[in-house]
């Protein structure tokens, strides 16, 4: 009958799932920090090696290759050993590749390798460096997967393999990132702590300055120490571009990890979209002299914001995250730089012993032979006369030992040796064998018993490997990557923004609309015949960035120098190819946002206000942030940025006006409703546009949506409360309401926007000033059409 065990589920289900995880660690994504390898890359080269597929032999099969590993040693599926004996050979993935490739292994724009049935492969040399020595039991060995063979824990390693190639892996709840190096710079980093190890890690980062990429490009040292120190950090990596000819920027490197065709394909992406503005054509002409990618870019753009786009938007700046994860004695360790060298001067201190201790104990047993070998040479005529007396071998043995009290191994030499060795010249080679052998044993008993001795013979090998492998860095070192201010490389050019009904946007220069009279019609910025009507436009400089305000309460950030420049009636871009608008989200207002100093003052139709400081929509994602929370029945209406003491202005659509100090509106996060500004006398009033003034504002112009308008002097209206009903603004007829609320003076120019897509500009000095009971005067003649939106300019400021 069975035996029921009875357990917890959740226990059970803890122990398992804990057992996979550090199966997966241990056995296959974390490398060993003796020698910064993963089992299955340790098996492949073991492989090669004892099948003698070394460097000065001939290639053999990857699939032979393969096919031992998997039979012998790694029983899992074949296309992982293979991966990894393709990684192995990629010298844009290794930085010291370990295995030599004859084939197609892939490349660095992503093409996948060759099958293995055609590929071949034999080791490197210095791959060999690191099997050296191994059946001198140097390392321990274990049994393979069925028992019926040995293979090795980890590999002797002569080489920092490590540091030099460095590793990566994804685990079960961690993962390992370590950067390779420079041989030559490890080497005399090991070198520098075996003489002090009491150096610290920032004297180590002066012989170790930086990785060194296989793929070269430059690397920023601002966030190097931070990661010696700790074991983890992001360090940043740029692609080496230079300008050649006036129109031609070239890129001859490109950051460790990234696609080449990838990137080719995200700078083309970009340029097509304008994202990347002035680049005409993009070639990939690297060949097998190297990297080169051509872009042809504009003569009236600036080269170097051109490749500052390109750092800013493409993968030529990467950020490689360093996590050294590394197996320590069987566990999962973060190590930094000093302990990295530590362990690995530790590991060759192991190592060198061993070795000692074997050859030793096969110096003892050659000197052992070679002591009876000389006796019976000292009396070889007795032994002779022994052994010609003898009926049989067992007989010589026994009288051999009874005359000489020899060892069985000392009788069995003597019997196993060939007459031809009996002659003078071979007893002076077996004693000049003797005295060597005598100072071997001295010498390596020295070793064994005294550690400067271990660690001399250890600086000697990794001097001889610098000699044989070192070359120079390919990655170069900045301190830091220089900041560009990029709206120093943008033109510094006034457009006015344009988006209609349908989302499309567009930017025209501020110049393509002259000033007119009061009365005109202004000139069409849209083709009726395929566009919807106009919604929203802003006057905004080149450098500047937009932010728009969402039906949901959200706001998005577009850099103006992106948008699209186009003629006045060009239909534009849909917004949706560069910000993340959800399906039913609208766009309800935008401003310009040049600095984070001061506040953002957000207006609703219900009268609410809101303060909030600018500073949080200084970096926002392309899926939005929120800036308002809106009731269902709520809209924003209008928003400004105001400084200290600054007045704001509500205007209703019926003419109501109401005035109060901004300090009066308590400063709150964005996902707050705000406080009520403005309530009205009648039930179907609403607020229809915010403004903020200071002291240099003298008056304030009024527009209602059958273009009449009028500036009002400030002083008209008194500074009050937040949340009275307001005073007259403006008499209007009925159906024709109040559409925007502008402070001005003599110094600004004013463009007005129709529904149907004219765009009128007109002095502000040109608009009568009237009292707050006027009804104002024709600004804008409009047939069949109606103002949707006004924006004004300082005529200081205009380029």
């Amino acid at each position: 009958m069975e035996r029921l065990l009875e357990k917890d589920i959740t226990e059970e289900v803890k122990s398992s799932y804990l057992d996979y995880a550090m199966s997966v660690i241990v056995s296959r994504a974390i490398p060993d920090i003796k020698d910064g390898l993963k089992p299955v890359q340790r098996r492949i080269l073991y492989a090669m090696y004892e099948t003698g597929i070394t460097h000065n032999k001939p290639y053999k099969k990857s699939a032979r290759v393969v096919g031992d590993v998997l039979g012998k040693y790694h029983p899992h599926g074949d296309l992982s050993v293979y991966d990894a004996l393709v990684r192995l050979a990629q010298d844009f993935s290794m930085r010291y590749p370990l295995v030599e490739g004859h084939g197609n292994f892939g490349s660095i724009d992503g093409d996948p390798p060759a099958a293995m049935r055609y590929t071949e492969v034999r080791l490197n040399k210095i791959a060999e460096e690191m099997l050296e020595d191994i059946e001198k039991d140097t390392v321990d060995f274990v049994s393979n997967f069925d028992g019926s063979l040995r293979e090795p824990l980890f590999l002797p390693s002569k080489i920092p393999n490590l540091l030099i190639n460095g590793a990566s892996g994804i685990a079960v709840g961690m993962a390992t990132n370590i950067p390779p190096h420079n041989l030559s710079e490890i080497v005399d980093g090991i070198l520098k702590y075996i003489d002090n190890p009491d150096i610290s890690i920032e004297e180590l980062n002066e012989i170790i300055k930086a990785p060194d990429f296989p793929t070269g490009g430059i690397v920023s040292i601002r966030e190097v120490l931070n990661a010696y120190r700790s074991g983890k950090g992001t360090i940043r990596i740029r692609g080496k571009v230079k300008i050649e000819d006036k129109n031609t920027i070239i890129i001859e490197e490109i950051p460790y990890q990234v696609n080449k065709s990838m990137l080719v394909e995200k700078i083309a992406d970009l340029a097509k979209k304008e994202r990347i503005k002035g680049i005409k054509n993009i070639l990939d002409e690297s060949d097998r002299k190297g990297m080169r990618i051509s872009i042809e870019v504009s003569n009236s753009i600036d080269k170097d914001y051109v490749i500052h786009q390109l750092y800013k938007n493409t993968p030529l700046e990467s950020s490689f995250g360093i996590n050294n994860m590394v197996l320590l004695d069987g566990r999962p360790r973060l190590l930094n730089l000093k302990e990295f060298i530590a362990e690995f001067v530790k590991h060759r201190v192991n190592i060198v012993v061993r070795r000692a201790s074997y050859e030793l104990n096969n110096a003892k047993e050659r000197i052992h032979i070679l002591e009876g070998l000389l006796v019976a040479l000292n009396d070889i005529d007795s032994v002779i006369q022994i052994i010609k007396g003898s009926k049989n071998i067992t007989e010589a043995r026994e009288n051999l030992f009874n005359r000489y009290r020899l060892s069985k191994k000392q009788v069995n030499a003597i019997l196993d040796t060939k007459l031809q060795r009996l002659v003078s010249l071979e007893k002076k080679s077996i004693e000049d064998e003797y005295t060597s052998l005598l100072a071997r044993i001295d010498e390596l008993n020295n070793i064994i018993l005294d550690k400067q001795k271990q660690y001399n013979l250890i600086k000697d090998e990794l001097q001889k490997v610098k000699e044989d492998y070192g070359d120079e860095r390919r990655t170069r070192i900045v301190k830091d990557f220089e900041k560009i201010e990029e709206e120093v490389l943008l033109p510094d050019i006034d457009y006015l923004v344009l988006l209609n009904n349908d989302d499309y946007i567009k930017k025209i220069p501020i110049d393509k609309f002259k000033t007119q009279k009061r009365g005109g019609r202004g000139i069409s910025s849209i083709n009726n015949s395929n566009i919807s009507s106009l919604k929203l436009i802003r006057i905004a400089n080149n450098r500047d960035k937009l932010l728009f305000f969402t039906n949901k309460g959200k706001v998005y950030s577009l850099d103006v120098s992106t948008i699209p420049e186009n003629e006045r009636t060009a239909k534009g871009r849909f917004i949706k190819n560069f910000i993340d608008l959800e399906k039913d989200e609208k766009i309800v207002f935008i401003i310009d946002y040049q600095d984070s100093n001061g506040s953002l003052i957000i207006a609703t139709k219900n009268g609410l206000v809101k303060k909030t400081d600018l500073k949080l929509f200084e970096k926002i994602k392309a899926n939005g942030k929120i800036a308002i929370r809106l009731n269902d029945d709520d809209k924003i209406v209008g928003v400004k940025k105001c400084k200290n003491d600054d007045d704001i202005l509500l205007i209703t659509k019926k003419g109501l006006l109401s005035r109060f100090k901004e300090r009066e509106v308590r400063k709150t996060g964005r996902n707050t409703m705000g406080v009520i500004g403005m309530r009205f006398k009648d039930k179907d009033d609403e607020v229809v546009d915010l403004d903020t003034i200071d002291t240099e504002i003298e008056d304030v112009l009024i527009i209602t949506e059958d273009g009449i308008g009028k500036r009002v002097s400030v002083n008209k209206f008194s500074v009050r409360h937040k949340g009275t009903k307001g005073v007259i603004a403006i008499k209007i007829k009925d159906g024709n309401y109040v559409k925007n609320i502008l402070g001005v003076n003599d110094r600004y120019t004013l463009l007005t926007g129709s529904k149907n897509g004219f765009i009128f500009r007109i002095n502000a000095l040109k608009i009568s000033k009237q009292g707050r009971t006027a009804r104002g005067v024709n600004i804008m003649r409009l047939k069949d059409d109606s103002i949707v939106c006004i924006d004004k300019l300082s005529i200081d400021t205009i380029k």
